[in-house]
C-alpha cells in the first residue's frame, strides 16, 4: 500500500512539474511573440537584424512550447490524454473550418476588414 501510495504520488509530482514547465514555456512564447509583435515598431524603428532575431527567438521558444506540451501529454493518464486530444482536435477543427471561412469572407466581400489571426487564436482558445 504505501508503495501505490509513494508511486502515486510520484506521479501527482510529476504533472505538477511538467504543468509548471508548461506554463513556463507558453509565457515564454507570449512574451517572445509581444517582441515581436511590438519591437519593430517601438523599439527598434524596423531595423533588419533584431527583426530576424525575434522571428528566430519566436520560433525556438514556440518549437520549446510544443515540446513542452508534448511532455505534459505523455505524463498524463490515459483518461487525461483522451480528453485532451479530444479538445486538441475539436479545437484544431473548428479553428481549421472558421479559420478558412472566415479568411473567404473577404475575398468575397461579405466583411470589409481583413481577418485578424489573434479572433482565430481565440476561437480556438474558447473551443479548447
Amino acid at each position: 500500500m504505501s508503495n501505490e501510495k509513494t508511486s502515486s504520488n510520484q506521479w501527482e509530482t510529476k504533472i505538477k512539474q511538467n504543468t509548471i514547465r508548461l506554463g513556463g514555456w507558453t509565457g515564454a512564447w507570449l512574451v517572445s511573440t509581444a517582441l515581436l509583435a511590438f519591437g519593430p515598431k517601438l523599439i527598434w524603428q524596423f531595423e533588419s537584424l533584431p527583426t530576424l532575431l525575434a522571428i528566430f527567438v519566436n520560433l525556438a521558444v514556440g518549437l520549446g512550447m510544443i515540446l513542452a506540451v508534448i511532455r505534459h501529454l505523455k505524463g498524463l493518464d490515459e483518461m487525461q490524454q483522451k480528453i485532451f486530444l479530444e479538445a486538441a482536435a475539436l479545437s484544431l477543427g473548428v479553428g481549421l473550418v472558421a479559420g478558412n471561412c472566415y479568411e473567404i469572407l473577404e475575398d468575397i466581400k461579405v466583411i470589409s476588414f481583413e481577418p485578424e489571426v489573434s479572433h482565430l487564436i481565440l476561437l480556438m482558445v474558447l473551443t479548447f
